[in-house]
C-alpha cells in the first residue's frame, strides 16, 4: 500500500507533462529570428532576435537600432519597454536586434571580457565588436531599412562593461549607451585614449547601478568622474536605483537609458516662425479639421501643447503625436502628422 501512492503521483506527473506537451509554446508577437555565422569570432552562429515596428511593412522610411546583449536574458523584456514607450510618446519608432549565442558563461567572457581589463584571459571584446562592424551592421542594413548613423548599444552586468569598453575603444560605431550595473573593472587607459578623441556626432550614455549590490561608492566615482570632465559632444546621466538587486536593474534602466538616448528637443522658436504654422488643416483624404494656434509662445492643437524638436518638427509629450510641417518657398502647404502606429497628411485650407 505504501508505494500506491507515490506511484499515482508519478503518473500524475507524467500525465500532466503529456498533456502540457499538447499546447502550442507562447511566441512573441511582432518578433522573428534570424542567424548569421562570424567568420571573425571563429565561425560562431549568432541568433539576432528581432523587433520591427508595427508600422514597418506599410511604410518606406529607415528605423534607429538597438542592439541588445544578452538577448537570451533580455529580449522578451525590451520588446515590452520598446511598446509601452513608443506608444506614450518618449521614443520613436526603432528596430530592436538581439544578439545571442543561447547562453553560456564561457561565450559571455570571451566576446564581452576585453583581456585588457584584468578579467581573465577569455576575452575577445575587440573581436566581438569586429564582428558587429563588419558583419552584423551590413546584414542588418541590407536586409532591414535601418539608419547606419542611429545605433544604439544596451547591455547589464558584462553586457554593460562591452556597452562601456565600446564607448571608449571604438566610439563611432554608436550615438546611444545604455549600461544597466555594468562590471567595472580598471578602464582608465581605454578612457585615456577616449578622451584625446575627437567626437564627429553627440552621444548620450546611461548608466545604473542597484542601491543593494555593495558597488554605489565605486560606480559613483566612476560616474562622476566621467562626467566632470566634460567631454566635447558626450552627455552622460547615472543613477543609483533605490532598493535594486544587480539583476533587478534592467528594467528601469533600459526604460529610462532608452527615454534619455532618444530624449528630443524643447526649442524655444520666435512668434514669428509659430505664425507660420497657425491656421485651419483638413486632412487629405476623409472629413473634419483642427486649429493650430499661437497662446503665449506654444503651439497649441486642441488645446494640447507642441513642442519644437526642430523648426519643422512639433510633438507632443502626452502621447505619440508627432507633427512635420511642409513649406513650399517658406509657405507651409501641411504637415504630416504620425500617431500610434498610423500616418495622416494635411493640407492646410486658411
Amino acid at each position: 500500500m505504501k508505494y500506491i501512492i507515490p506511484l499515482l503521483f508519478v503518473m500524475s506527473v507524467f500525465e500532466l507533462r503529456a498533456q502540457t506537451l499538447k499546447y502550442p509554446a507562447v511566441t512573441i508577437p511582432g518578433t522573428h529570428t534570424r542567424y548569421i555565422t562570424s567568420s571573425v569570432v571563429a565561425g560562431q552562429e549568432y541568433e539576432l532576435q528581432i523587433l520591427l515596428p508595427a508600422a514597418y511593412e506599410s511604410s518606406t522610411k529607415k528605423y534607429p537600432v538597438v542592439y541588445l546583449m544578452d538577448s537570451q536574458f533580455d529580449f522578451p523584456l525590451v520588446k515590452c519597454i520598446y511598446a509601452e514607450q513608443y506608444y506614450d510618446g518618449f521614443i520613436p519608432e526603432i528596430i530592436v536586434v538581439g544578439v545571442t549565442w543561447g547562453g553560456g558563461q564561457v561565450l559571455r567572457n570571451r566576446d564581452y571580457v576585453p583581456n585588457s581589463v584584468g578579467m581573465g584571459e577569455a576575452g575577445g571584446a575587440d573581436k566581438f565588436l569586429d564582428f558587429m562592424k563588419t558583419e552584423l551592421f551590413p546584414f542588418i542594413e541590407k536586409n532591414y531599412r535601418a539608419e547606419s548613423d542611429n545605433r544604439t548599444l544596451m547591455g547589464c552586468s558584462l553586457g554593460g562593461l562591452i556597452t562601456l569598453y565600446t564607448l571608449f575603444t571604438h566610439t563611432d560605431m554608436f550615438t546611444g549607451y545604455v549600461a544597466a550595473s555594468p562590471s567595472l573593472p580598471s578602464l582608465a587607459k581605454q578612457e585615456e585614449a577616449f578622451a584625446k578623441k575627437e567626437l564627429a556626432k553627440p552621444i548620450r550614455v546611461y548608466m545604473t547601478v542597484g542601491d543593494v549590490e555593495g558597488r554605489t561608492p565605486s560606480f559613483e566615482k566612476f560616474a562622476d568622474g566621467l562626467k566632470s570632465k566634460n567631454y566635447k559632444n558626450v552627455q552622460v546621466r547615472s543613477k543609483v536605483l533605490e532598493n535594486t538587486g544587480h539583476s533587478g536593474t534592467k528594467s528601469e534602466t533600459y526604460t529610462r537609458g532608452l527615454q534619455y538616448v532618444f530624449e528630443r528637443n524643447q526649442l524655444k522658436l520666435s512668434d514669428a516662425v509659430l505664425n507660420k504654422f497657425t491656421g485651419t488643416y483638413k486632412p487629405a483624404t476623409g472629413n473634419g479639421e483642427v486649429q493650430i494656434k499661437n497662446e503665449n509662445g506654444v503651439l497649441k492643437v486642441m488645446g494640447m501643447p507642441l513642442f519644437a524638436n526642430s523648426e519643422n518638427h512639433f510633438y507632443a509629450t502626452n502621447s505619440f503625436i508627432n507633427l512635420y510641417f511642409k513649406e513650399s518657398n517658406s509657405v507651409v502647404e501641411g504637415f504630416d502628422l504620425a500617431t500610434f502606429e498610423q500616418n495622416t497628411v494635411y493640407k492646410k485650407v486658411k
